[in-house]
């Protein structure tokens, strides 16, 4: 019955930023970890960041200063801020959520639909 909704995809230009949102309905981000993930064309999906319940967050060591992934319990809504984004990362992003912040995308219980990231000059 759980159920994530990424939003707040779009087109950028290099350099730009965006920030992301994942609402859950039927989870609450206070109990599960909920973890983002990218799927760059040519390559398999990868995980971009995590926040668990506690609100620990981790990231690929290429990505740390770049994103950061934030949470209100309160509105069941996790976040995703992506700075400096470049072409190379256009794709679709989504959230998924599981017990707690696992690297393998096989591990996560609940996933999103997906929101389009398009960085192109």
């Amino acid at each position: 019955q759980g159920q994530l909704v990424e939003s707040g995809g779009g087109s950028v230009q290099p350099g730009g930023s965006l920030r992301l949102t994942c609402t859950a309905s039927g989870i609450g981000v206070d109990y599960l970890a909920i973890a983002w993930f990218r799927q760059v064309s040519g390559k398999e999906r990868e995980g971009v960041a995590c926040i668990a319940r506690s609100g620990n967050t981790g990231y690929p060591e290429s990505l740390k200063d770049r994103f950061t992934v934030s949470k209100d319990n309160a509105k069941n809504t996790a976040y995703l801020q992506m700075n400096n984004l470049q072409p190379a990362v256009t794709g679709v992003y989504y959230c998924a959520a599981h017990e707690t912040c696992r690297i393998d995308p096989r591990s996560y219980d609940y996933w999103g639909q997906g929101t389009q990231v398009t960085v192109s000059s």
